[in-house]
């Protein structure tokens, strides 16, 4: 999609400091962090929201776990622990309309989740 901001990201027109990509998933660093480690996952095909994950892109979905995992890895704090969430719409957070995920960790978080 021409407008979409993470679109225009993983095309490479918008910079970010890449953390992780392959064919399927692009990764960079939140420019906001909300923790020690804030990293930003997308899928490089765009989905709009969670309500647009079909059986057709759901494998999408699951790279960015695979993808999750492996920085986690690489950032050390798979051991101790981190979180992923997902924003839909607009009261629950999503301020881009692409999907995406949200990778933090390097810090103990509270429950319930603000």
């Amino acid at each position: 999609m021409e407008d979409c901001l993470f679109c225009k990201i993983i095309k490479g027109d918008i910079p970010s400091t890449k953390v992780y990509e392959d064919e399927y998933v692009y990764a960079f660093n939140d420019i906001e962090p909300q923790a020690p480690h804030h990293v930003i996952i997308v899928p490089k095909i765009h989905i709009k929201s969670a309500n647009e994950i079909t059986a057709e892109n759901s494998s999408y979905i699951a790279k960015i776990f695979e993808a999750a995992s492996k920085i986690a890895k690489e950032l050390g704090i798979d051991e101790n622990g981190y979180r992923i969430v997902n924003n839909c719409g607009k009261d629950g957070g999503q301020t881009v309309g692409h999907i995406h995920f949200h990778l933090t960790g390097g810090r103990q978080f509270g429950w319930p989740a603000g």
